[in-house]
């Protein structure tokens, strides 16, 4: 027997009382909107009864090769009986019939990505019944048009453009602008229309249940209708479009979508009906203030599709016969407030006067907004601190650091629409998702131009570094998705007339014609498009992030029963130190020595490593002694009495040198040229050096350590310019710089002792030439499993580890960085080999590696600190793993996302409580 409940009812019964069998914190079975709608239920707010089909028999369903589980088409069957109990009317009924939507719901709120059937339950004798009931031809026979439409593009996959175009051709006939204008007796023509397109397009073999006579009919049994939805709705959670935003979002596949069945509520039952989207706070900006789009007498995809402009919120109150519900709506958005403590996005239709809410969910909002309503919310009472800071996603603060339009230069607007999501961007116009992906692959910033974008545009808006559609709201695919992935947005620029296929924008008012490949520039936060490329400016880390980060900082740095989470920066130069102060990092924890040597300086380390002759590198040697010490004295200045973990030369040999097959080609033409013996011989010479230094594997080769001992100079040169830096500021400026010594790539403990003597010598000597006393801790670089693996026997002679989770991902997968993101991993994650990249998120194996050397070394050496300072010291995710699990004391990561990282330690101190 099958004991697995899949069906919850929500709702009332023909009584009036709730028989709601979920609740808001059943999200991972009914789905966001299936919880939710339960738990507005269960707080007395007006919801069609309806019954939510469970995330798991989705799961059960498509991993049994879309087989149902048993029992579960007996149990919705049992629901579709319920409800039509409850309301009083049944599916298919000629005289007064139930209509149903079917909508998903997946656990994380996912808008636009999967699909939806709505007035399912409509037939042509249902039509006719509900026309002899109601008494409104109009009404009815847009609403039959409009669920075959959707019926045949969302359940048997038939292209919208074949209806669209029929709509249009009407529309063009009958001479309005509008479908809302279409006769009843056009939109009757239209229902035949969409059923013969719907015919031609069925494949009869793959649906014999829908064959009458020998031919494909569309079906006129709602129980048909409905499992066929049902799986369509299931179907869609393994689409492109939902794929790609849990890939962007990080949510698993395994999840799956529940499906809600929920009795109709009609917003196209003429003027005194209508349907719309809203926010309780403006999810832009934060302000308190109602925000959102409806449309008088249209249906919810109206709204969110962008086909007709839509009005504000604000706005609906001046309409007489929807200010009642106006007034009803106000109260709900304060109810919902208090209930949740959170702001909350909500779907509504009004039917003929009567207000019916038809989901909530905490709103999607960009970072500037998440903000300005954590900080306010924790005024009014309604949050306290510690849940503000857990309300703020640390990859959104990304967004606050995006570019803006240099307010100081001059410029004449374009064209004008609505400020949808913030930032600006500069880019080359395209005009659909594809030739967004390729020509961002070629290494092109572009702008997506649409009309509207609807889901299949995901990959698109992805690749782009803007958006901008001529039509739709602030609610609309385009603004919602833009604000969610921190892309600057523009929406409704009616004066944009886009003719995708000529790939050209006609302007109102202006005799700009713009081509694919134009630059343009837009504002998402001001709802400005600018000709051409315009400079931008960063945001300061000022006002309500100040003010969050502030209190994240309160939190991580706490002693609390667990040690204070610290986050430092990687910065190789005094703008990237003083700027990465600016953003509150608390010390340098990685500067790459390497890093000094690129540039004009390159020359000087070449002819120290190629050089045959002793007084030609002892020269060059002094030149880099030189030019060392001076970048340390400016970093240790910017950073007096910070620590600056100063990494000894990495890089493998060939970074330094120039390509051999570049060499060859330049010797092989000035043969040809002609040019001097004496020139030829220098080169020839040259390109002999550098091709016995050839490596066949050269990142796991002569780098790290062992070049300090294949080149010996060079770690006595670097330490001394170290030394003699810290010395000058001590003596000369009274200053107190805190160097600390990193020895990398260590892989037995051997190399660390014998690199330590070193140092610790040429310490010495330059405390006896300036008459000061050095404290200059050296510590290693654990980048090698077989380092972490003796973490303890390395320990007792170091001061501090510091993990280079890049290379450890490396050697531990045996993946080349460098070619493994650009080869094959995309491919391992399409096809679900690995769950995320490595290199991105800190791998469960390399994670691991990191826990047993902090482990092994602290039993070893007590007083040693641990840091960790590759990629993954600023990626949200990792930096919880590193902090609760791997116990390290501190993070490394670049300027621009030590704010990222401040808030996510605070995150990670807060999940260890």
């Amino acid at each position: 027997m099958n004991d697995v409940k899949r069906v919850y009812r929500f709702g009332a019964d023909a009584a009036g009382n709730d028989v709601t069998e979920g609740r808001s914190s059943m999200n991972y079975v009914l789905g966001g909107k299936g919880a939710n709608l339960a738990e507005m239920c269960r707080i007395g707010l007006p919801v069609p009864g309806g019954f939510t089909i469970t995330c798991q028999t989705c799961t059960d369903y498509t991993s049994a090769g879309d087989t149902w589980p048993e029992g579960a088409l007996d149990e919705i069957a049992d629901a579709v009986q319920d409800l039509e109990a409850r309301m009083g009317k049944r599916l298919g009924d000629p005289t007064d019939p139930l209509l149903v939507s079917v909508r998903s719901g997946a656990p994380f709120s996912m808008p636009g990505m999967m699909d939806t059937v709505l007035n399912l339950g409509l037939t042509d004798a249902s039509a006719q019944g509900l026309i002899t009931q109601t008494a409104a031809e109009h009404f009815v026979w847009d609403s039959y048009r409009r669920f075959i439409q959707m019926f045949s593009n969302v359940v048997m996959g038939i292209d919208a453009d074949l209806f669209e175009n029929a709509l249009t051709e009407k529309r063009l006939m009958a001479g309005v602008r509008t479908d809302s204008e279409l006769s009843a007796s056009t939109l009757h023509e239209l229902v035949e229309e969409f059923k013969q397109i719907f015919c031609s397009h069925v494949d009869p073999k793959a649906h014999p249940e829908l064959v009458q006579e020998g031919r494909v009919v569309f079906p006129q049994d709602p129980k048909v209708q409905l499992k066929l939805a049902i799986e369509a709705v299931f179907g869609s959670w393994m689409n492109e479009r939902a794929s790609i935003y849990r890939k962007q979002h990080g949510i698993s596949d395994s999840l799956g979508t529940a499906v809600n069945v929920q009795a109709m509520a009609y917003g196209n039952k003429g003027e005194s009906s209508a349907t719309g989207v809203a926010f309780t706070r403006n999810p832009a900006t934060g302000e308190r203030e109602r925000y959102g789009d409806f449309l008088v007498n249209a249906q919810g995809e109206d709204v969110v599709a962008g086909i007709r402009n839509t009005e504000p919120i604000q706005d609906m109150a001046t309409y007489p016969a929807l200010a009642q519900a106006a007034d009803d709506l106000e109260r709900i958005f304060v109810i919902l407030e208090n209930h949740y403590h959170d702001m909350c996005d909500i779907e509504f239709t009004i039917e003929q006067g009567k207000l019916w809410m038809l989901q909530t969910r905490s709103g999607k909002r960009t970072a500037r907004a998440a903000l300005r309503i954590a900080i306010e919310m924790v005024e009014e009472g309604l949050i306290d601190r510690d849940t503000a800071v857990k309300r703020i996603d640390p990859s959104q603060l990304d967004q606050l650091l995006h570019p803006q339009l240099d307010t100081t230069a001059s410029f004449e607007v374009l064209a004008r629409g609505l400020n949808a999501s913030p930032g600006a961007a500069v880019g080359e116009i395209v005009f659909s998702s594809d030739d967004a992906v390729k020509r961002s692959n070629e290494g092109h910033p572009v702008i997506l131009v649409r009309w509207e974008t609807n889901p299949d545009d995901l990959k698109g808006m992805v690749a782009a570094e803007g958006i901008l559609t001529s039509h739709g709201g602030k609610t609309s695919h385009a603004a919602v998705i833009a604000r969610g992935m921190g892309t600057p947005c523009v929406c409704g620029v009616e004066a944009f007339h886009i003719d995708a296929k000529a790939k050209e924008v006609r302007i109102d008012g202006s005799d700009v014609v713009l081509h694919e490949g134009d630059l343009i520039s837009i504002d998402g936060g001001e709802g400005i498009v600018v000709l051409g490329a315009m400079p931008l400016t960063r945001a300061d880390l000022t006002g309500d992030l100040e003010t969050v980060l502030g209190w994240a900082d309160e939190i991580r740095l706490q002693e609390d029963g667990s040690h204070p989470y610290h986050v430092r920066v990687n910065a190789d130069n005094p703008d990237d130190a003083a700027l990465a102060l600016d953003f509150g990092a608390e010390a340098i924890g990685l500067c790459r020595t390497e890093h000094m040597f690129l540039g004009e300086r390159k020359n000087i380390i070449q002819t120290y490593i190629l050089s045959d002759e002793v007084q030609e590198r002892s020269r060059a040697l002094e030149e880099l002694l030189r030019v060392q010490t001076s970048d340390f004295v400016e970093m240790f200045r910017t950073m007096d009495r910070r620590d600056v973990v100063v990494r000894l030369i990495d890089p493998p040999l060939h970074e330094f040198l120039d390509d051999p097959r570049e060499l060859a080609v330049a010797l092989a033409r000035r043969e040809a040229e002609g040019a001097p013996q004496d020139e030829l011989s220098l080169l020839r010479a040259r390109l002999r050096r550098i091709d016995a230094m050839a490596e066949s594997n050269p990142m796991l080769g002569l780098r790290g350590v062992r070049l300090s001992f294949a080149f010996p100079d060079l770690p006595l040169m670097q330490v001394r310019a170290i030394a003699t830096a810290a010395a000058t500021l001590i003596r000369d400026e009274g200053l107190s710089p805190r160097p600390e010594i990193m020895v990398p790539l260590v892989s037995v403990a051997s190399e660390h002792i014998q690199m330590r003597s070193i140092a610790e010598r040429v310490i010495q000597e330059v405390e006896s030439a300036f008459g000061v006393a050095l404290d200059i801790p050296i510590g290693t670089m654990l980048e090698l499993p077989r380092a972490c693996l003796t973490a303890d026997e390395i320990a007792p002679l170091a001061d501090f580890f510091c993990f280079g989770t890049n290379d450890l991902t490396q050697t531990t997968f045996g993946f080349s960085r460098d070619d493994a993101e650009a080869k094959f991993i995309p491919a391992y994650l399409h096809q679900k080999l690995l769950t995320a990249n490595p290199f991105e998120t800190i791998d469960s194996a390399v994670l691991e590696f990191v826990r047993m050397a902090v482990s092994k070394a602290r039993t070893a050496h007590p007083g040693m600190t641990f840091g960790v300072c590759g990629e993954h010291g600023g990626d949200p995710a990792s930096i919880s793993q590193l902090f609760n699990i791997a116990g390290v004391d501190y993070v490394s990561c670049s300027p621009y996302r030590v704010p990222v990282a401040r808030l996510a330690a605070a995150h990670a101190k807060l999940a260890n409580r």
